[in-house]
């Protein structure tokens, strides 16, 4: 599921493929998009973008022309009456969507939303969404249940989360907290199992347990234990190993920095991480790199990496992690059968390598045909009903039907009867005295 940073480089390539791009003509809708339509039409606009969290909002500006040709500047005051006012249309990229510029010709198969260019020959920058869960709003805002973005927005995005911890939402998971875009908007299931993997969380610790040691952040820097090692959450918690206590008036400013950037908490990486990303080109969600994604794959520590543990949180969500799941781990819950991101074997020729004769592969293995056994037709009669109603339904078709039973057994022996013939014995073979068998068995 593209998360923040991949609706970043979404709205960075709009704003690079439409830069002096002028499109023209009506805006065009699939016929299976369940989406609004667009009511958009103009001789000559401009498309910029602009992202907030999971949200990317795309502005269509018209503009003036003259003399055949286009200027570049918004329309004027005086033009309003005739040239339509922009448009903003707002998009959620639900499992699947992105943006993509092509020829007129090479449209992908699942583009639901079209933008033509005007000049010859003729591009179309289209919304792309294969699984069509992603919308888009026409004349719409940011949605006021989301949270600041936690890109573009740290300071109000900090703010928002450590003045709302008391709220119920804190009383659950950190694991499920961090996909609450009312409060961390941009973050997915890919970042927030990289981020507690980071910093050594727990998964299913409780959320406010977690969060709320930042509230002093602003006075103590950081209690590290009295060691040389990289400090672990679960040890800098704990009232066993001695600490020590770093104040912001005994550190210049160089160190503060330093020291921010060595040791962040879990609100910074909730920045770091996607800014991270977003230096890399994405995850395989970004236009401009659909077909490499090997910076990424090694980019990750955590998420689809072998070895980690995998449990299903309360929504249903895949999480990974290692160490302890937390003590708010769901019991008795399946644990989902681990997907592995490894690349596909390629031989000299670039040709997918086939795998050896002695591998455990299940591919090119054909399964028996299993014969299912021939249906039995029941006994009416031996059937259970379901209701009242239905057992005197069943009883008076059984009268019924054992009525016409003895009616036809009736008519059968009468039949019989009238069509036999009787057979007349001799006289002297019906006078002559058969013998009766012994019961007693001959000494011979």
């Amino acid at each position: 599921m593209p998360e923040g940073p991949e609706l970043h480089l979404a709205s960075r390539f709009v704003n690079r493929v439409c830069s002096g791009t002028v499109f023209a003509g009506q805006v065009e809708k699939s016929a299976v998009s369940k989406n609004c339509e667009v009511p958009f039409k103009c001789d000559a606009y401009l498309i910029s973008a602009v992202s907030r969290g999971k949200e990317v909002k795309l502005t269509l500006t018209p503009i003036k022309e003259e003399d055949g040709k286009e200027d570049m500047k918004p329309t004027a005051t005086e033009d309003e009456d005739r040239l339509p006012a922009p448009m903003d249309v707002t998009f959620r990229f639900g499992m699947s969507g992105s943006f993509k510029l092509t020829n007129e010709d090479e449209v992908p198969k699942h583009a639901h939303l079209k933008f033509f260019t005007k000049g010859k020959p003729t591009q179309v920058l289209c919304f792309v969404d294969p699984r069509r869960f992603g919308s888009w709003e026409v004349n719409g805002t940011w949605q006021s249940d989301r949270g600041p973005c936690v890109l573009l927005e740290y300071e109000k995005f900090r703010s928002n989360v450590l003045s709302n911890l008391p709220e119920k939402a804190f009383d659950k998971p950190i694991c499920e907290a961090l996909l609450n875009q009312k409060y961390f908007n941009g973050i997915g299931n890919y970042l927030r199992a990289e981020i507690l993997f980071r910093l050594k969380v727990p998964p299913f610790e409780k959320a406010r347990t977690v969060l709320e040691p930042l509230l002093h952040k602003g006075k103590v820097w950081f209690e590290i234990p009295c060691t040389d090692a990289v400090p672990d959450w679960s040890v800098c918690h704990s009232a066993e190993q001695p600490h020590l206590t770093v104040t912001a008036a005994e550190l210049t400013l160089s160190k503060k920095v330093k020291w921010k950037l060595e040791n962040p908490d879990l609100l910074e990486l909730c920045h770091m991480l996607p800014m991270e990303v977003i230096n890399l080109g994405g995850k395989g969600y970004d236009p401009e790199h659909l077909d490499d994604s090997s910076a990424f794959e090694d980019w990750l520590r955590c998420y689809y990496v072998d070895g980690m543990q995998l449990l299903r949180d309360s929504n249903g969500r895949t999480i990974w992690f290692q160490g302890t799941p937390g003590p708010m781990a769901p019991r008795g819950s399946k644990v989902p059968k681990a997907k592995s991101r490894r690349r596909k074997a390629v031989d000299e020729n670039g040709k997918e390598a086939l795998s050896p004769k002695g591998s455990e592969s299940g591919k090119g293995k054909v399964a028996p045909e299993r014969r299912k056994p021939p249906k039995i037709p029941k006994d009416p009669s031996q059937v259970r009903p379901r209701s009242a109603k239905a057992a005197a339904k069943q009883t008076a078709e059984g009268l019924q039907t054992g009525e016409a039973t003895r009616r036809t057994t009736s008519r059968s022996r009468k039949k019989m009867a009238a069509e036999a013939v009787p057979l007349v014995e001799s006289p002297e073979e019906s006078e002559i005295p058969r013998p009766r068998k012994s019961r007693t068995r001959s000494r011979h």
